[in-house]
């Protein structure tokens, strides 16, 4: 399932669409899209160095970690930063978000002891101006494409650090402009849903064609954590947890997958949710005093119930009466009730159908008589 998101960002939109946009998302019960993020962005370059990306580069916007952060992960991926050709180019907003730092550095109140990094780096001073911030996106992109039809990958590593900055509406307005942007192949970007309000996280799913979360595989069962098993849970939940994807297809329907996600030394590894996990989840339940399962005795023995409005008449059809009756009906109840008995009878005949039963002794037909 993963690996299906890493494609479908591979392919990128059709002309004329806007471009795929995945949003991951987590909370701090759970904190492992960080290394979804790193995931994505490791199978989108091996896919751009085989030629086999409709992108030509990557735009990485750092807000959360440092250039050199990013340089050591591909190093450790076998990405050759320093003598290949460069397929990606940091817009670094993680040195200086606000520009007091070079204000420091100008007037000598600070030295500049900037470690560097191998990976070509624009850096930004000023994260709350996000006309400025597309723009710089944009012509990265472009530097990085090439000619005029290239496209490129916009990579957002936390969407959080640009909230503490600015409003909602301006980074929804942002993430709209970069995916109806021609050049602009696909989109992702992180997210910690539990730091900001419920509308916030609502309209930037809004914004995004594919939704990743990352959940806890399993809750403490009373909400406390003093206890051995709860502290148990909650330090497994930093090593794996469930991996849930919501798809929005073009037919207007919405997918959901799960897979299991397993932080290893070598990195991340996927695969189905195990059985084992269903077991835990019911092992979690609260203990009371009663029990809401049915036995298969007791669910034969409520099968055999007759209820009220079913009129069993020794072994006729059943007939739920809905308050009209067409004429051919009546005629036949009479034939039956002329041939079974000598006497006469005043039969009642209905002017239409749509005439209210409301002479009948039993009109919400749920009395057997």
């Amino acid at each position: 399932m993963a690996e299906w998101i890493c494609r479908t960002l591979r392919d990128g939109g059709l002309e004329g669409e806007h471009a795929p946009a995945l949003l991951i998302k987590d909370t701090i019960r759970c904190p492992l899209s960080s290394f979804v993020f790193d995931h994505v962005l490791s199978q989108l370059s091996s896919f751009i160095l085989s030629n086999k990306s409709q992108s030509k580069g990557i735009v990485l916007v750092a807000l959360s970690r440092s250039p050199l952060y990013y340089q050591q992960f591909l190093k450790s991926k076998g990405y050759d930063v320093v003598h290949s050709p460069c397929w990606i180019q940091v817009l670094d907003c993680y040195s200086d978000p606000l520009g007091w730092k070079s204000k420091l550095v100008e007037s000598g109140g600070i030295l500049n002891r900037d470690p560097g990094s191998s990976v070509t780096t624009s850096l930004c001073k000023n994260v709350r101006d996000l006309d400025n911030l597309f723009s710089s996106i944009i012509e990265i992109g472009k530097e990085l494409a090439g000619d005029g039809k290239g496209r490129f990958v916009v990579a957002i590593d936390s969407v959080s650090e640009m909230l503490r900055h600015t409003t909602v509406s301006s980074v929804a307005a942002l993430l709209s402009n970069l995916r109806s942007h021609d050049q602009v192949s696909c989109l992702f970007w992180l997210l910690h849903s539990d730091l900001h309000e419920t509308r916030a996280t609502a309209a930037l799913e809004y914004m995004s064609s594919m939704q990743a979360s990352v959940e806890p595989m399993a809750l403490p069962a009373d909400g406390q954590i003093g206890n051995s098993m709860n502290l148990s849970l909650m330090e497994q939940n930093f090593r794996r947890g469930k991996f849930c994807v919501r798809v929005k297809r073009r037919n207007g329907r919405v997918k959901m997958m799960f897979e299991e996600l397993c932080v290893e030394i070598s990195g991340i590894r996927f695969a189905p949710v195990s059985s084992e996990d269903n077991v835990i989840a019911q092992s979690l339940v609260p203990k009371v005093q009663f029990n809401l399962q049915l036995s298969e005795k007791e669910l034969n023995d409520r099968a055999k119930v007759v209820l009220p409005f079913e009129h069993q008449d020794n072994g006729k059809t059943t007939q739920i009466y809905d308050g009209r009756k067409s004429l051919i009906e009546g005629e036949t109840e009479i034939h039956e009730k002329v041939n079974s008995s000598g006497k006469g009878e005043i039969i009642y005949f209905r002017d239409s159908d749509d005439e209210m039963p409301d002479s009948d002794e039993d009109p919400d037909d749920d009395l057997d008589i």
